[in-house]
């Protein structure tokens, strides 16, 4: 029989959030999910909501709080609330790149800082972090996205060198392709500079900023409960890698970039190998 544990999943009003929410609860555990709009679309008696903008620290610390004091502790606390920005480096404005950062790089970073010292005091716990193949790799047009997840790549990896002597697991999920809105009316899009049109069609297949989509239109690729239940199951094995990959075309995407990387380092001094 599966141990009951206390999940806290931020973004949990669509998507993966949602999927995972539902898939927890199946699962006999209790969740406790946060949104900005304080709903999820559907109750449970093991499930409770509170309303959290990622980007307040203050407001970060009061439901990490308030989740154990309901709940009586804190097991896996998963980092998923975040959105995507397109625009090239040149057309990101100050306040995008800012809004950007303070909600997918420093939320996971202020939810995280809430929830250690719970764990630290139970000697166990999971800190899961949404990443993305874009948390390894960069792609032109979407240069703030990935600096916001290769920021989260980065403190997780210090992390679980600091916390997993302390009985507290770390994992960042890098997803591939994943049928949500995250690509279509999740995305937020700078204002063009139309020097960069030529690259957006052919990256994107359309120069219209923002790009056109049905209503209720997603981006294609594995389904979310599939990932979420990826999540699960990794949560519930005794251990299990840093870097969980999953979703359509996920390690074909890292494989590739930590190819382009290699054999960037190789070509210079230093790293070039002997042939025997």
């Amino acid at each position: 029989m599966t141990t009951s544990k206390t999940w806290l999943i931020t973004g949990a009003s669509g998507g993966l959030g949602l999927a995972l929410t539902t898939r927890v609860l199946a699962a006999g555990h209790r969740v406790v999910a946060t949104s900005r709009a304080g709903t999820v679309p559907f109750e449970h008696p093991r499930l409770t909501v509170h309303r959290l903008d990622p980007a307040d620290r203050d407001a970060c610390r009061r439901v990490v709080q308030e989740a154990r004091e309901t709940t009586g502790g804190l097991d896996v606390l998963v980092n998923n609330a975040g959105y995507g920005l397109v625009g090239a480096l040149e057309e990101v404005s100050e306040a995008e790149a800012r809004a950007i950062v303070d909600v997918d790089l420093f939320g996971p970073l202020w939810m995280t800082q809430a929830a250690l010292p719970i764990m630290r005091a139970q000697e166990s716990g999971h800190i899961v972090q949404i990443s993305s193949t874009g948390g390894v790799g960069a792609m032109p047009l979407l240069g703030l996205y990935n600096a916001a997840k290769w920021g989260l790549e980065g403190f997780t990896e210090a992390l679980a060198g600091e916390v997993s002597p302390l009985g507290i697991r770390t994992t960042l999920v890098e997803i591939g392709a994943m049928d949500t809105h995250w690509a279509t009316s999740g995305m937020r899009f700078s204002a063009p500079n139309t020097a960069y049109d030529d690259l957006r069609e052919q990256l994107f297949g359309t120069t219209t900023v923002p790009w056109p989509s049905e209503p209720g239109a997603t981006g294609g690729g594995t389904a979310p409960d599939d990932i979420a239940d990826g999540i699960i199951a990794h949560v519930a094995a005794e251990s299990g890698p840093l870097r969980l990959v999953l979703g359509d075309g996920a390690a074909d995407q890292i494989g590739a970039v930590l190819e382009r990387r290699r054999q960037d380092y190789a070509s210079q001094p230093g790293f070039q190998r002997d042939e025997d």
